[in-house]
């Protein structure tokens, strides 16, 4: 890898040493900078043709030199003859000025080192072209590599040779003497120049008479840079010594022959035995045969045929040969134009350039940009001419690649983006404003084109005010956001406020209506529809634009107005426009469906927000009163120590003293009441549902019958009414202090109950539970305290129990025989058959209560100033049934008294 860098280092070195030391000490370095090897052509190809620019005035040109390390192999003289031969030549050429001979930008400078001139940019030569590369750079340019020639190319090339020729021959009496494709240049743009006059030879005779051409005898012994190319001279050159026109038509000929075929002359000739050679030749000569000129297209196959005939006289002139059919070709004939514009007047140069678009898309693009595209530019000068030219300009920009347009076309553009005069020039540049924007640079169109479309919106003349209005939306979606905004827009409302023609105002509300899904939301609203209410005028088109640009801003999924834009704004400005005199019928329709639309739009998304605003709210109180009441829960909730205690439910304490039964007065009652429903309240907000329980059955357990009896009858000779309390088992939960009404078996006896209005009782309270002391404790034989925790539940389960005499039928086996037999159940107190026992403490409520002894199945009587939130059935106080033995209290002492005698007497009978 390091051996082949080295190798190119070097091979790179010696090349530009060479270069170097073969031009730098021309004078021609002087004024010329000299660049890369680009090709090679003249005699022999002898000179390595350079770019190169002009110091002075940057005008690029070719350098053709000759390096004279070439001919150091020859002798002295030998050498000057060579030289002397290549001088005459570029003297000759720079002697001569015709469009269709290569043009010599500077004479030719002579060095120790070389030979150099200059002359107009070179591409190459045809011969580089048709696959001679001799004397190229390494490796050979891959433009020239693969460079093809068009038809177009060929038949016009042949045409500009032909042309040169009638020029030497009719013009300067000249035989050119070495025509062949080495010679022949094409030039930057594609055209073919005629150069290497080594050889030529001029009439002897004056420029009036007969021209008359004196040559030399070839000489095979000269060098060969001192001699014609043998392979394209006239037979008679070199048998007969002489030569006219028609032997550089016989070149002509060849020529034609190797463009068709590759580079190949019609005949190979052995340059050792030249003369031998060409008289074997002549015979072929006289007799073609037709596959050697089967490549060449068939119109021009017969005059070829004839330019290669062997007597001189056949043979067409040049100017004949520029003639002929095979030369009518549309794009050789446009091309031809061209290279004589400079003849033509005006009115000759419009018709052409009217028509001109017709015959470009036939042509190839090679030869539209590199020939046809500089004639056109060029005449830019010509401000007459410009909008004729331009269109074909912009036609050809189409086809190119947008580096193409930047480097041959934008150049020649930009100073026509500023002229302002003729009004066609603005009007073209704008029907192809979307060509601009999209291949010319950012910045070329900030700086060049669009202060182009500005001027255009306000420019004097209305005509071009209303088309550039008209074009500006065609090519909107292409204009930089930010250029818009503060450039465009602003111009377009201006002439839209400040004109007097209907038809530009129309024609601006129109152009923003159809930008208008270019630009921002908030930037229409309130940069645009703000303006709407500035337009002075009334006149039914304006108003139905100002209605159109509500009507899209409104409509458009990207822009849409915001309900309160069209609540202060938008529908006021709209709801007077609407009723402007000058509308007719259908218009003022359209105002009022797109009123009504906005209507419709505005009331639907303020209902919407109004409901959601609404839910909100109520989502919010209702989280605000469950932290409430998670607040309250956790301030209720009851420590253990105090767990005895319950919000729902009233304290209903019964203090047991001996048989009496005590409850609650009225008055405690209904201030527990008040309490009980006020924390009800804060808790839930809703109004106390009491529970419906199943009262749980008790099992009474089963006593020894003996045991008790004898304890019984123990306690009864003992009884008095100083014996002290004795406290029942609790039936239902409910603690009862009772008096027994006669012998209790088992446990099971009847009880009494005392409503405590004969023993007034004070209350204590504590807390949510109450203390109850008797206020006699002496009746009782002392005060018992008793502290309860209130259970509703549990009150409510011997609540439908009915009440019963107690069953006393088993003792009567135990009294003895000899006796009149009572039974214990004749021993218990019965009222009176039909009579009626009124409760005094039930009398204290009200009167004509049914009978004490029969059980209550009308509903309860309320009692007059009890907290409707206590049930009846809650309190176990106001249900007649949990009473089955109420008696007065008048006579409850003297009950006791009678049936402890006679039960004294019985037992005294019994045990003695």
């Amino acid at each position: 890898m390091e051996s082949m860098l080295n190798k190119l280092k070097s091979t790179v070195t010696k090349v530009t040493a060479d270069m170097t030391s073969a031009v730098m000490g021309n004078p021609v370095t002087r004024e010329f900078e000299v660049g890369r090897h680009i090709a090679s052509g003249g005699p022999g190809m002898s000179w390595r043709i350079y770019n190169g620019t002009k110091k002075s005035t940057k005008q690029e040109v070719a350098v053709f030199v000759f390096d004279k390390k070439i001919i150091d192999r020859y002798q002295k003289f030998e050498k000057d003859q060579i030289i002397d031969s290549l001088k005459k030549g570029v003297q000759q050429l720079t002697r001569l000025r015709h469009p269709r001979l290569l043009t010599v930008q500077h004479p030719l400078e002579e060095s120790r080192d070389c030979l150099a001139f200059c002359t107009e940019p070179v591409f190459a030569s045809l011969a580089n072209v048709l696959g001679q590369w001799d004397n190229l750079p390494s490796p050979v340019p891959t433009d020239i590599k693969e460079y093809k020639l068009y038809d177009v190319e060929t038949k016009y090339g042949l045409l500009q040779v032909s042309e040169g020729l009638s020029f030497l021959h009719s013009g300067v009496k000249m035989v050119h003497g070495n025509l062949c494709p080495e010679n022949i240049i094409l030039n930057k743009s594609g055209a073919w120049k005629i150069m290497g006059f080594d050889f030529s030879i001029s009439s002897s005779n004056p420029s009036d008479a007969e021209p008359k051409y004196v040559c030399k005898e070839w000489d095979p012994n000269l060098p060969p840079l001192c001699l014609a190319n043998p392979e394209y001279v006239a037979p008679e050159y070199i048998l007969s010594v002489s030569c006219d026109a028609a032997s550089d038509m016989y070149s002509l000929g060849v020529l034609i022959h190797a463009v068709f075929n590759e580079g190949k002359p019609v005949f190979q000739v052995n340059k050792q035995d030249i003369y031998q050679s060409f008289s074997r030749h002549l015979d072929q000569l006289s007799r073609l045969s037709p596959g050697l000129l089967s490549k060449i297209p068939e119109e021009v196959r017969e005059h070829v045929k004839m330019l290669l005939s062997v007597t001189s006289n056949v043979r067409p002139d040049a100017d004949q040969m520029t003639k002929i059919p095979f030369f009518d070709d549309v794009g050789a004939m446009t091309l031809q134009y061209f290279d004589s514009l400079f003849q033509r007047d005006n009115l000759q140069k419009s018709q052409f350039y009217k028509s001109l678009p017709k015959v470009l898309p036939k042509l190839p693009k090679r030869v539209i940009v590199h020939r046809i595209l500089p004639a056109l530019t060029s005449e830019f000068v010509n401000p007459d001419m410009v909008p004729f030219i331009l269109p074909n300009v912009l036609l050809i920009a189409e086809e190119c690649t947008k580096e193409e347009y930047v480097r041959l076309v934008l150049p020649d553009l930009t100073p026509v983006f500023k002229q302002q005069e003729p009004v066609q020039i603005l009007l073209i540049f704008l029907q192809k404003m979307d060509l601009l924007l999209t291949k010319t640079p950012p910045e070329d169109i900030k700086n060049s084109v669009l202060p182009m479309v500005y001027r255009a919106v306000e420019a004097p003349s209305i005509q071009i005010q209303e088309l550039c209005l008209n074009i500006i939306p065609t090519f909107a979606n292409l204009i930089e956001y930010p250029s818009m905004k503060n450039a465009l827009i602003p111009r377009i409302k201006s002439a839209c406020l400040q004109t007097s023609s209907l038809a530009v105002r129309v024609n601006s509300l129109v152009c923003l209506g159809k930008i208008l899904e270019y630009l921002d939301k908030w930037f229409v609203i309130d940069e645009i529809l703000p303006f709407l209410q500035q337009i002075p005028s009334r006149e039914p088109a304006v108003l139905m634009g100002i209605l159109g640009i509500y009507k899209c801003t409104f409509t458009h999924k990207k822009l849409g107005i915001p309900k309160e834009h069209l609540a202060g704004k938008s529908l006021p400005h709209l709801v007077s426009l609407s009723i402007d005199n000058n509308l007719n019928l259908n218009q003022f329709n359209s105002f009022m469906a797109v009123i009504r639309e906005m209507l419709n739009r505005m009331e639907a998304e303020h209902k919407t927000k109004l409901e959601q605003l609404h839910i909100m709210q109520e989502q919010q109180r209702s989280l605000n009163i469950n932290q409430m009441n998670q607040s309250e829960e956790t301030k209720n909730t009851p420590s253990p120590a105090t767990k005895v205690r319950d919000v729902n439910m009233v304290d209903v304490l019964t203090v047991v003293w001996g048989n009496v039964q005590v409850s609650l007065t009225l008055e405690e009652k209904q201030r527990l009441a008040k309490e009980q429903e006020q924390a009800a309240k804060l808790r839930s907000q809703q109004p106390l549902a009491p529970q419906s329980i199943k009262p749980a059955t008790t099992t009474p357990q089963a006593k020894d019958l003996t045991s008790s009896l004898l304890n019984s009858m123990t306690s009864l000779n003992n009884f008095s009414l100083n014996s002290g309390t004795r406290t029942m088992p609790m039936q239902g939960g409910t603690i009862s202090s009772t008096f027994p009404a006669g012998p209790t078996m088992g446990g099971m006896g009847t009880m009494g109950v005392s409503n405590g209005f004969n023993s007034p009782m004070g209350f204590q309270t504590g807390g949510m539970g109450m203390a109850m002391r008797p206020a006699a404790p002496g009746l009782y034989g002392g005060m018992a305290t008793t502290t309860s925790t209130p259970n509703f539940s549990a009150l409510t389960q011997s609540q439908n129990q009915p009440s019963k005499s107690t069953d006393m039928s088993a003792l009567d086996s135990l009294f003895t025989s000899n006796k009149p037999k009572v039974s214990m159940n004749q021993m218990a107190p019965k009222p009176a058959p039909g009579a009626t026992a009124p409760s005094p403490w039930l009398s204290q409520f009200g009167t004509g209560q049914p009978s004490q002894t029969a059980p209550m199945q009308a509903t309860p009587m309320g009692m007059t100033g009890v907290q409707g939130g206590f049930g009846m059935q809650a309190n176990p106080f106001f249900n007649p049934q949990n009473f089955s033995q109420p008696v007065a209290s008048s006579t409850i002492n003297a009950g006791v008294m009678k049936q402890s005698t006679s039960a004294n007497n019985d037992l005294k009978d019994l045990f003695g």
